[in-house]
């Protein structure tokens, strides 16, 4: 075969699989389907059925237990999760239709990894360190934390925060015996 006749096969067998959709630019909220710019489904709807010549692209509310966060051209929304209370998590803030479900662990206790699919009991935290609420519920591994200056745990507790000295000055009285991360002032 000569070189025309391969040329002109190439060129037969790129059009073959070109469509005219191809060079389509459509709107972010858009997206190409069969040579047309489709409308994508708004926050919280899925597709139906796609545009064509005559009719819009069809959505349909998101059905209960279920969210779509961004616009889609998806026939699906994804299901919530599920708050499972035999790992020890309760919901922090209900799904709805474009948001999932937020999971966090029951009050003394913490996930096992950043997944948080379960929660341990909280160990308590020694003298000198105190429980951070925010700690527990970002998922970290240990809610406790050392005191800082000014402040002291003298109690071992799987609730307790570390509390700040006395105000010696507050009281018009004068610091007898300094604090430290374990004991409050002695005025």
């Amino acid at each position: 075969m000569n070189r025309l006749g391969l040329l002109g096969l190439l060129c037969a067998a790129m059009l073959g699989c070109w469509e005219p959709g191809d060079a389509l630019t459509c709107f972010d909220k858009q997206y190409a389907y069969k040579g047309r710019c489709c409308n994508r489904c708004q926050p919280g709807e899925r597709l139906v059925s796609e545009c064509n010549k005559t009719e819009d692209s069809v959505c349909a509310r998101c059905e209960s237990g279920h969210y779509q966060p961004s616009w889609t051209k998806e026939k699906h929304c994804a299901p919530h999760d599920i708050c499972e209370g035999n790992a020890g998590l309760i919901v922090k803030m209900q799904g709805n239709t474009t948001h999932n479900t937020l999971c966090q662990c029951r009050a003394g206790t913490h996930c096992t990894d950043i997944s948080c699919q379960t929660c341990v009991e909280n160990q308590p935290c020694q003298l000198g360190s105190g429980f951070v609420a925010a700690k527990a519920v970002e998922r970290l591994s240990s809610p406790c934390e050392p005191c800082t200056e000014g402040t002291f745990s003298n109690v071992s507790s799987k609730t307790e925060p570390c509390h700040p000295w006395t105000s010696c000055e507050e009281k018009g009285l004068v610091v007898k015996v300094k604090g430290t991360n374990s004991s409050d002032v002695i005025c």
